[in-house]
């Protein structure tokens, strides 16, 4: 197989946000509160305090983001919908406001020929469902269902490109089981089975789309976790074995009508999901494609039977200390393509937070590290594709600097800096890599001079 210099002409390039991240406006317009209005405004969950209520003020900027979004010659923007915006009591009483924002966004990238790509749930459930269990209630899946469906009838003329849930571990495992997250519960056995529940949901909505006939693909984001052996020990394998199993297998394998993996029954207690008669059969709805989102790939070292470790590397690091490793996401895409019938595969989640240093002028924003990390995970994305994966797309995180969750707004994994006190919105050089990169179907860095950060004309 001859190695790919340039990505093929049809490969989406794109960049991601998301709706609590990066909106604002959060009682605006009829829409209702999230979990993460009150998660992020109780003491001590969030680092300093910082909240989402403001964030990027892309709820009235939008136009201007999409502007910038134009310049940098993007083919598709992810975003994700505020379900409470949609529904502010979680169901029921539709918002005829909050549907046109999305409308009027759609609108927006359409005319300037940038595709939407829409994340139907990105960790903001209304806060009215929580109060009423939450994901813990297997209602909560059946609302989602309902939500999903207006949302399709709503914006299927404008959107050809679907994603049910981001990231159903972070939903699952660092809301219920670390309390990292909302709704910051800590309890193992609900946070399995809020995934259970979680996937439900996922697979109500694709029941949903299909019989719905919507044009357009379907697809789900994960985050898979699955570390390499840390050394050529026996032990160290069989920890890189059950990383595997509890990181990448429990997300993917139910997606394929294999079920949860056995193992877990097996050797943890808290595995325990409330499964009911034909529910593994809605979960494993058919795919058009599986999103990926890649940040680190760790290194497994033994911990007892049933568990591992991470080691601790010397390994470059970004600001959230996680070890940048590229070959990592090639083997990840490699290892989803030989397992899972090789599908189309959308990398929508990957890029890194670094120190970012403005110009005395407010003008510009040097981040080499940035464009070093994205250098190299592009070079992964060529090499998983010259190996055999149908890769389609790349979703560079993030468009803005932006409400990083349980960090406030102390990580800026943006390509574009904010000014959070007036929201001016100042292009990194890595903005201007990245426009160069596109330009070139992947040329920069490889066959062409340096020349990303000298040219800004427009």
């Amino acid at each position: 197989m001859k190695n790919i210099e340039k990505f093929p002409s049809d490969f989406v390039w794109g960049t991601a946000t998301a709706s609590y991240q990066v909106e604002g406006a959060y009682n605006e317009d009829g829409r209702g509160l999230s979990i993460w209005d009150t998660f992020s405004k109780t003491k001590g969950k969030v680092l300093h305090g910082h909240n989402g209520d403001t964030a990027c003020d892309q709820y009235h900027l939008y136009k201007d983001d999409v502007k910038l979004m134009k310049k940098l010659g993007i083919k598709s923007y992810r975003f994700s919908i505020s379900w409470s915006r949609i529904y502010p009591e979680g169901t029921g009483r539709i918002n005829n406001e909050g549907i046109q924002y999305y409308k009027n966004l759609c609108d927006e990238l359409l005319g300037a020929g940038i595709e939407p790509c829409v994340t139907l749930y990105h960790w903001d459930l209304p806060q009215v469902l929580e109060d009423r269990g939450g994901w813990r209630n297997r209602d909560t899946a059946k609302h989602f269902a309902e939500y999903a469906e207006t949302v399709f009838n709503e914006l299927g003329s404008r959107v050809k490109m679907w994603i049910t849930l981001n990231e159903p571990f972070c939903s699952a495992m660092l809301g219920h089981a670390t309390g990292e997250h909302a709704p910051g519960i800590k309890d193992l056995n609900i946070a399995y089975k809020v995934l259970h529940n979680l996937y439900l949901a996922h697979g109500l909505a694709v029941k949903r789309f299909r019989q719905g006939k919507y044009n357009g693909q379907i697809g789900i984001s994960l985050n898979l976790d699955r570390p390499r052996p840390a050394s050529d020990s026996m032990e160290d394998k069989k920890a890189a074995e059950i990383a595997e199993i509890k990181g990448s297998r429990l997300y993917i394998d139910p997606l394929y009508g294999r079920g949860y993996p056995q193992w877990l029954f097996s050797n943890d207690l808290d595995f325990n999901p409330e499964v009911q008669e034909g529910d593994m059969q809605i979960i494993a709805q058919e795919l058009d494609f599986i999103g990926l989102n890649y940040y680190t790939e760790q290194a497994a070292v033994f911990n007892s039977d049933n568990n591992w470790k991470a080691q601790k590397t010397d390994l470059k690091k970004s600001e959230m200390n996680w070890d940048i490793v590229p070959d990592g996401l090639t083997r990840l895409l490699v290892w989803i393509s030989e397992n899972y019938r090789n599908p189309e595969i959308y990398v929508t989640e990957n890029g890194g937070a670094f120190i970012d240093n403005l110009s005395a002028d407010n003008t510009g924003c040097k981040d080499p590290d940035r464009i070093s990390y994205l250098k190299s995970h592009f070079s992964a994305c060529k090499n998983a594709i010259n190996r055999g994966v149908n890769l389609k797309g790349y979703y560079l995180w993030s468009f803005l600097d932006n409400f990083e969750w349980a960090f406030g707004y102390t990580k800026r994994f943006g390509i574009t800096y904010v000014d959070f006190d007036t929201q001016a919105r100042i292009p990194k050089d890595s903005f201007y890599f990245y426009r160069d990169y596109i330009l070139s179907d992947g040329l920069v860095g490889s066959k062409l001079p340096a020349r990303l950060c000298i040219l800004r004309s427009e």
